[in-house]
């Protein structure tokens, strides 16, 4: 029997962002609008995000070099980047750094018409779109220039077989976003659309949290990932950073 899973994976969602911080002021004010001169992509960390993401790097820093990620997925937007850099800033401390690969099929949700609008921003300006949300679900529901869930999912099957292909048997480290995060758990846990929204409905998943799974030979034919952590925050609570669960950018009402 050949394992085609890695060792390990890890999934954490960014910390946070000076969208998330823009986000909450422009939702506090009853604003249409995100005030935030960036494009998405290049929205970095905020100061607290960087806290954060040291904190998560100390953490992995500490595990045993035999259970350190060997390599890192990340997407490419600056936030998540910087998140991933400090975490492998600790890793390299004890040892030699692991890999480190930019894959655009980790980036954010695409929102496109939609992007930098508050809810109210939403509802004001593109009310139909509200009511074609309700009709078709959030699971499949396109906004204009922007992604489905269905849409992030596609792309993350070839992320996945990318994975099984070139990564088995290691320990891997993926650096995204929250939708990027939850729709992960859609594919390795084989869930259907009303299991994965009833996960979403619970709340935002913390920046820097961690859902992890262990290679179980024990499970299936050939063995298969068993789910260890969920929105695991012990390292950000242990350090003394302050954790924050703010979705991303765009914030259309959760279903």
């Amino acid at each position: 029997m050949e394992q085609k899973w890695p060792q390990q994976l890890w999934i954490v969602r960014h910390g946070q962002s000076a969208g998330n911080v823009a986000r909450d002021a422009a939702e506090a004010g009853g604003l249409s609008l995100i005030d935030i001169a960036t494009r998405d992509v290049d929205t970095p960390l905020s100061e607290l995000g960087e806290r954060q993401s040291l904190a998560l790097g100390l953490w992995f820093g500490r595990l045993p070099p035999g259970e350190q990620p060997d390599v890192i997925l990340c997407s490419p937007y600056v936030r998540a980047r910087q998140t991933a850099d400090a975490i492998r800033s600790q890793l390299s401390v004890a040892g030699p750094a692991p890999s480190f690969i930019a894959d655009e099929r980790l980036r954010e949700k695409e929102f496109g018409i939609l992007d930098r609008l508050t809810r109210f921003g939403i509802e004001q300006k593109y009310p139909e779109l509200g009511e074609q949300r309700a009709h078709v679900g959030k699971f499949y529901f396109r906004p204009p220039g922007g992604e489905s869930w269905c849409d992030v999912i596609l792309r993350l099957r070839s992320l996945m077989e990318t994975i099984t292909r070139e990564y088995r048997q290691e320990r891997v480290l993926i650096v995204c976003h929250q939708v990027i995060v939850n729709c992960c758990r859609y594919l390795l846990e084989r869930m259907d659309e009303q299991q994965i929204l009833a996960i979403d409905k619970q709340g935002d998943i913390p920046n820097c949290a961690v859902t992890s799974y262990a290679f179980d030979s024990q499970l299936g034919k050939q063995g298969k990932l068993r789910l260890d952590l969920v929105n695991f925050i012990a390292p950000l609570e242990d350090l003394g950073a302050p954790v924050t669960s703010a979705p991303d950018k765009q914030a259309a009402p959760k279903s």
